[in-house]
């Protein structure tokens, strides 16, 4: 497949990034998945990817549901000082992403580079990852719902507790199963058109308004204690895993450096260093002004601290809750995708061939898939549970991976070991230990506080 066949833009000429959000979803699926193609692409597809439409899939790949846990985030860290950089930590391990001409997905890179072992672990690191990712979702549909309607009814979230056809449980299920479950059955999803366009366009709205919020506040609304410093080093590390979880796309930067009109590294870093510029503002306008707005009294989603009548605010719930029911499906595919080629190569089976067989797996997939995320998110009302989880295993995406292919990428030179190159070797060493310490303690630190929050009845 060349480099030409593999573009992610329709068209060259036009705004330079796809309408279509089912080219967001094959950035991530496995390779061994030939028979899954990025929507609308035929053979004489020529162009790629511009620029601008490299920074805006690169953004779009950023921005997401952990934008409204970064206040909680802030406050965990121990104030703005220490969440600020804590977020530049993370923006240093930019520079360990290896761009690759050869292999056209993450888990390639890391299959070629270190192995089919590593290769194997990455790709189930996605599908938990994307699996991880829906239940959050589905969490704050939960969230923004309970607000909306009381916002729509002008009641009192008590109120709106207390029927039985606005109880949480009742919308997230209901919210599901007439308009994910249906998006998310299909074989492609090309038919999402602009879907990705909206998600960037909504978490910018949120972002706008949690500013304006902050500069004029409601008179209703007084925040708590401010805090200036972390109660303990370990605050600090907590707070990792959204801050892991918010600027995780490096899944995505392979495929999208191989799509681009000139995959070449220098202006691969001007479309890096402006998508973290795009990104570092929406977070830190988001962390910030929502961390001072509220202080230690912020809730895990920032939307939930402001009042259910808000109309502006209404505004920001209902564009967050069209993201993520848009969005689902995207992560549903690309999870789906992950662990069918994962079975295929088990089986030792090609691409599917039968396509009634093909549909009844794709189908008893995405139901258990569906269902099991579902359940979970019923019964795990705050989303801050599961972004500690999972963004702990986004912190091995960002540092240990590409820090495995830099140290393996300098050990396969046949070169004089200069300075520079031990110096790359030990920088390789520190992103990878850096990794696995954030994600063993996040990951350790989410398990005992379930634990301890909720321990077993004697």
């Amino acid at each position: 497949m060349s480099r030409a066949d593999r573009a992610i833009n329709s068209e060259a000429g036009d705004w330079g990034y796809s309408e279509d959000a089912g080219e967001r979803a094959w950035l991530l699926q496995s390779p061994s998945v030939d028979s899954i193609q990025p929507p609308n692409q035929s053979d004489d597809r020529r162009g790629g990817t511009s620029l601008l439409g490299a920074v805006f899939i690169v953004v779009n790949a950023a921005l997401g549901a952990g934008l409204l846990n970064f206040p909680a985030a802030f406050n965990m860290a121990g104030g703005v000082t220490a969440g600020v950089t804590l977020q530049m930590c993370s923006l240093e391990s930019k520079c360990c992403e290896i761009p690759n001409d050869n292999e056209t997905t993450y888990q390639e890179v890391i299959r070629a580079v270190c192995g089919k072992v590593l290769g194997v672990v990455c790709e189930l690191g996605i599908a938990v990852y994307t699996f991880g990712t829906c239940i959050a979702f589905l969490i704050i549909i939960g969230d923004q719902l309970d607000k909306l309607i009381g916002a729509i009814n002008h009641e009192s979230e008590k109120m709106i507790s207390s029927h039985w056809y606005t109880d949480r449980k009742f919308t997230i299920t209901l919210t599901s199963v007439l308009i994910i479950l249906p998006l998310s059955i299909p074989k492609e999803i090309g038919f999402q058109k602009y879907a990705s366009t909206l998600s960037v366009i909504g978490t910018w709205y949120v972002t706008i308004i949690i500013i304006v919020k902050y500069i004029w506040p409601d008179k209703d609304v007084s925040p708590g204690i401010i805090p200036v410093s972390p109660a303990s080093w370990t605050d600090v590390f907590n707070a990792m895993p959204t801050i892991c979880f918010g600027f995780q796309c490096h899944v995505s930067s392979v495929p999208v450096f191989n799509s681009m009109k000139k995959p070449e590294i220098r202006p691969w870093w001007a479309v890096v260093t402006v998508s973290v510029i795009i990104c570092l503002f929406v977070y830190t306008g988001t962390g910030v002004c929502g961390f001072l707005s509220f202080g230690s009294s912020v809730s895990q989603d920032v939307l939930m601290s402001y009042p259910s009548d808000d109309i502006a605010v209404a505004i920001a719930r209902a564009f967050i809750i069209i993201c993520v029911v848009t969005s689902y499906p995207i992560l549903h595919f690309c999870g789906r995708a992950v662990l069918e080629g994962l079975w295929l190569r088990f089986k030792g089976e090609e691409v599917e061939t039968d396509v009634a067989r093909e549909r009844r797996r794709r189908i008893l997939q995405t139901v258990v898939w569906f269902c099991l995320t579902l359940i979970l998110a019923l019964f795990i009302p705050d989303i801050g549970r599961v972004i500690s989880l999972i963004g702990g295993l986004a912190a091995c995406f960002i540092f240990v991976f590409p820090g495995l292919c830099l140290i393996q990428a300098k050990l396969s030179e046949h070169d004089v070991r200069s300075t520079s190159w031990k110096g790359m070797v030990a920088y390789g060493v520190v992103m990878v230990t850096i990794g696995a310490f954030i994600f063993g303690q996040t990951t350790t630190n989410a398990i005992y506080q379930d634990i301890i929050n909720h321990p077993s009845s004697p």
